[in-house]
């Protein structure tokens, strides 16, 4: 979901730096939850996980341009669900710098709108988790409909990140809202195969671990709340 450069530029970059500002404020606070509950040799190998993952989603797997982005299969609920909200943020901050940096650095100004997009859905899956998952329930114990349920939050949130600010940075004329739509309708698409691979890699966790996460993933992938 790479927003072109150029999209939002100027003075307007200034708000995209208060809400990366944000989300990483918030993804800190996460961080101190987590490290309240788990050591932080357990953490650093969930992170290097996720921005490893990160990487993958973003250089490996296919992706191509509609619109006013790219389309990605970011499985950011996959992350959420293996490896916890903490790890899986820190993961998507690291995993688009080290993609900027090192293979797309003509994406690096748009770093801090491109990460915004990645994270404040995570934020949201993570509450809706809270709200929609039962405590006695553990997620590999998930329900289709449960990871459909934030799938369709995330890949949305993405979604919504995008055409605010392309409409914030280029206006509403025709031909943007236009690209807009474009890249809206194909990134949707993901949904159709996210919740799929969610549901494949919790089965997988289920049968290969037999409730034993050696200690690299969330606790909530195998115990209940």
């Amino acid at each position: 979901m790479h927003i072109e450069p150029g999209v939002v530029d100027g003075a307007k970059m200034v708000f995209a730096y208060g809400t990366a500002a944000a989300a990483a404020g918030y993804s800190a606070k996460l961080v101190a939850a987590d490290l309240a509950r788990n050591d932080l040799p357990t953490f650093v190998i969930r992170t290097v996980l996720a921005t490893a993952g990160v990487f993958v989603f973003f250089e490996v797997l296919p992706h191509f341009a509609v619109g006013v982005s790219e389309v990605h299969l970011i499985l950011g609920t996959t992350l959420f669900l293996l490896l916890g909200a903490a790890p899986s943020a820190i993961g998507l901050a690291l995993g688009l710098l080290v993609q900027g940096m090192f293979f797309a650095p003509t994406d690096l100004p748009m770093y801090f709108v491109n990460v915004t997009t990645l994270l404040v859905p995570l934020f949201a899956i993570d509450a809706l988790a809270g709200r929609v998952v039962p405590k006695d329930t553990a997620y590999v114990d998930l329900s289709y409909t449960h990871v459909l349920k934030m799938s369709g939050v995330y890949q949305g949130g993405i979604v919504a990140w995008v055409a605010f600010w392309a409409i914030y940075g280029q206006g509403a004329g025709a031909d943007n809202l236009n690209a807009v739509w474009t890249f809206g309708a194909a990134y949707m698409l993901v949904i159709l195969v996210e919740p799929l691979v969610d549901l494949a890699v919790l089965a997988a966790a289920k049968t290969l671990h037999k409730g034993k996460g050696w200690g690299i993933f969330t606790d909530r992938l195998y115990y209940a709340a």
